[in-house]
């Protein structure tokens, strides 16, 4: 409580955001952003380059479950296992699905199941780290290089706590990405493999942190403890991330505490109420619609971002429409970034005119079907009379 009072005076005194008791924060760089905004709540040396270890993975995992076809089997390469540190313990030969891989580089921090899914992708480490840096480059993670897939330490294998909790903020938005790095524990099993993989997540504060998502831990000497860690609370999502913090736990625990204490869910200025669309073959020319959720954005207590509506409706429905029928959507964008999605949908019903058909196309192409089939029955005639 005094850490939040202490910065609750600084922002009266200054009118802006600034560091929430840096002092007592026992990392060399750290951040708390809103996931929603991106909005920088706290920071640490945010932008100080330095080794992130395991949390590498977080970019690893992305990248794997862009790439699609996540279920679909195959055999693991080799060069894979040759690898130190943590594992999901794959065998020469095992054959996995890109879904298995994330959970396997997640929950327990595999290396082997980060080189699997690097040569999956690139066939080569060098291959695959382009691929990195250029996902890196279009999520404007300005002060990071990816050298390794796993986040063994390498001299030019850096990031910084803004970049990593950028990273973050993107990952969150796949749905695969949060309910992988979500889960606490899963097994898996297959027929080919020698055992099941009993895989435990890293991750403590998902059972210490109240509303915890996630993210990632990661170690090694060079980098020290690293943590990006998530949690939703009252229709907030904050992002925190420290690097080389030898006091984790206990510093994401009070830095989210504190963040929740100065963000807040508050409705969207000026967002549209009510819609208008064209009905066709209605017994109206138009209903009303309405967003199927209020809109809403996260803001520091006291500054509300300002936001632009951005509304997709069809020039017109077919009739019938029931009330609560979706018809289209809105969203809403800051700084051009949309970070709001509301399903736009029908007020009201509107049943067909009675008489006339309840949809021209289909009525024409049911003609047309007629018209076919009985041409080619006639073709048929004329073939049995010859």
């Amino acid at each position: 409580m005094k850490r939040l009072l202490s910065l609750l005076t600084a922002l009266a005194m200054s009118g802006c955001l600034v560091c929430i008791r840096a002092q007592a924060v026992s990392a060399r760089a750290a951040v708390v952003i809103d996931a929603q905004t991106g909005e920088i709540v706290y920071s640490l040396d945010s932008s100080r380059k330095l080794p992130m270890a395991s949390t590498t993975k977080i970019m690893t995992t992305l990248l794997l479950l862009e790439s699609g076809e996540l279920d679909s089997k195959f055999v693991i390469d080799e060069r894979a296992l040759l690898t130190e540190g943590s594992s999901m313990n794959l065998c020469l030969g095992d054959e996995v699905t890109k879904r298995e891989l994330c959970y396997g580089m997640m929950l327990p921090s595999g290396n082997d199941a980060a080189n699997a899914s690097a040569l999956k992708l690139a066939g080569e480490y060098e291959a695959f780290a382009e691929k990195m840096n250029s996902r890196a480059r279009k999520i404007g993670m300005k002060n990071t290089n990816f050298v390794t897939p796993s986040g063994l330490h390498d001299a030019n294998h850096y990031s910084t706590a803004y970049d990593m909790a950028l990273l973050t903020r993107e990952a969150l938005k796949n749905e695969d990405f949060r309910e992988v790095c979500c889960t606490k524990s899963i097994v898996l099993s297959s027929e080919n493999w020698s055992c099941d993989k009993y895989l435990t997540n890293t991750n403590k504060l998902l059972k210490k942190y109240p509303g915890c998502i996630g993210v990632k831990t990661g170690f090694t000497d060079e980098a020290g403890r690293c943590l990006v860690s998530a949690a939703e609370k009252e229709g907030v999502t904050l992002i925190c991330v420290t690097l080389h913090d030898p006091d984790d736990w206990n510093d994401h625990t009070e830095l989210l505490n504190d963040g929740f204490g100065l963000v807040e869910k508050v409705p969207i200025e000026n967002a549209s109420a009510d819609f208008e669309v064209n009905v066709a073959g209605g017994t109206a020319d138009t209903i009303k619609c309405k967003p199927e959720s209020t809109p809403y954005i996260s803001s520091v207590r006291g500054k509300i971002p300002e936001t632009a509506e951005r509304i997709f409706l069809p020039e017109f429905v077919y009739a019938p429409v029931k009330a609560g029928d979706r018809v289209g959507y809105a969203e809403y964008l800051l700084d051009g970034e949309a970070v709001f999605r509301t399903e736009i949908i029908a007020a009201e019903d509107s049943d067909y005119v009675i008489g006339e058909p309840e949809n021209p196309l289909a009525e024409f192409l049911e003609e047309l079907r007629e018209k076919i089939i009985g041409g080619l029955k006639n073709i048929f005639m004329e073939k049995e009379r010859m």
